[in-house]
């Protein structure tokens, strides 16, 4: 009797060599944009990431990073441009950490975000990125941010006060007296808080300007972009119309804007936010805006979720999820998928997060993910809101 022998073990690919070392220069020709702003690059299969480069540049990098299977450099001068290159509108540009892409063209923007996010889809949840629609654009592409946080730090070299951004390569302040994408009113605001600036360095403020006919608490959040959130409450009425939910479940509520703009459409809605302050607001809110068939509940969503999905009749409800960028705790997607409401429709500015908790929400076939629609409410920048319909199985 003889012995089977082994099969044959295929022998790893060996990692690819960097072909440079720190501090070279090197030629670039960028082919893709990554999630996060970086352009991608190759040096005999050695993957170099660069940002503020656009696709179809030829640059020259100077690395500044080796890993084992990438590297990073820093952009010195362009070459060639791409087709999509632009001249940017802020002076601040490249060196403040507030935007990533105004160098580009804002038609590729919406393009190339749409491709990151079917790709972060297909990588991250495993779906067909062809769920993904095309991204709806912001309709004022600059000047459209409602609210800004800009710091203090004393600058010891140069013996004086910085006021502003953070920068994008350090963890200094960035002087400006004027922001891009900031709306007028804000530039004022800005300008009127350097003239009398906080007494020392280490300090933050908020610059808002509040949603007219809504209260919102001053730490508590809104949508930072007024241009674009028709659109945003178009598509989240839009899905929930489809699904035919008579009742709906507003969870990270806030000040209540989801739950007040589509209470019309369902028989009852209620709201729930860990925010005390903001809950007061949501019912202030709901009371000028004359919304009476809903409620608000003060305190944890995941605490305050079954009892409130317990008594409504899961075949005709839906739950909007609104959660911070970390996305949703796993016994309130547990809670959730053993429930199983009719719709869950996802609102979120962080798409990799978003795709991980819909991968776990579906898992099993217990969801399924009907489509995401991008809404580019952050231009110039790397981020951008989705709102994701889910639909229990039948």
């Amino acid at each position: 009797m003889h012995e089977e022998s082994a099969a044959p073990v295929a022998p790893k690919a060996p990692r690819p060599v960097a072909p440079f070392k720190l501090g070279d220069r090197v030629r670039l020709s960028i082919a893709d944009l990554a999630f996060g702003g970086e352009g991608v690059g190759r040096i005999d299969d050695f993957v170099v990431f660069v940002a503020y480069v656009a696709p179809g540049d030829v640059v020259e990098a100077k690395i500044t990073e080796i890993k084992k299977s990438f590297a990073r450099g820093v952009l010195v001068r362009v070459l060639e441009p791409g087709p999509d290159r632009v001249e940017p509108q802020c002076i601040y540009f490249g060196e403040c950490g507030g935007c990533q892409y105004q160098h580009l063209d804002y038609a590729a923007q919406l393009r190339w975000k749409h491709k990151q996010i079917g790709d972060l889809f297909a990588r991250v949840g495993g779906f067909d990125p062809s769920v993904v629609r095309p991204v709806t654009p912001c309709p004022r592409p600059y000047a459209y941010r409602n609210r800004i946080l800009v710091r203090s730090q004393w600058n010891r070299p140069a013996q004086k006060l910085d006021l502003g951004y953070m920068r994008q390569d350090c963890g200094l302040v960035c002087d400006i007296t004027s922001c891009a994408i900031a709306e007028p009113a804000l530039n004022d605001a800005l300008l009127e808080w350097r003239r009398n600036p906080p007494p020392k360095g280490g300090l933050k403020t908020t610059l808002r300007i509040n949603p007219e006919g809504w209260e919102v608490p001053e730490h508590s959040f809104f949508q930072n972009n007024f241009f674009l959130l028709p659109e945003l409450v178009g598509t989240t009425r839009r899905l929930l119309k489809d699904a035919g939910s008579r009742h709906l479940v507003d969870a990270y509520c806030g000040v209540g804007f989801f739950g007040i703009e589509l209470g019309g459409d369902v028989e009852s809605f209620v709201g729930v936010e860990l925010d005390a302050h903001a809950i007061r607001a949501a019912r202030a809110n709901a009371r000028s805006h004359g919304r009476t068939n809903g409620e608000f509940v003060a305190g944890d969503t995941d605490y305050h979720l079954p009892a409130l999905l317990a008594r409504l009749d899961a075949s005709r409800t839906t739950v909007l999820l609104d959660p911070p960028r970390t996305g949703c705790h796993p016994p309130g997607i547990e809670l959730l998928r053993r429930v199983g409401p009719t719709q869950i429709l996802y609102v979120s500015c962080h798409p990799a997060t978003l795709a991980r908790d819909l991968k776990l929400l579906c898992d099993g076939g217990r969801y399924v993910l009907r489509e995401v629609q991008p809404l580019d409410m952050f231009p110039q920048t790397q981020h951008v809101e989705c709102v994701a319909d889910l639909r229990l199985a039948t």
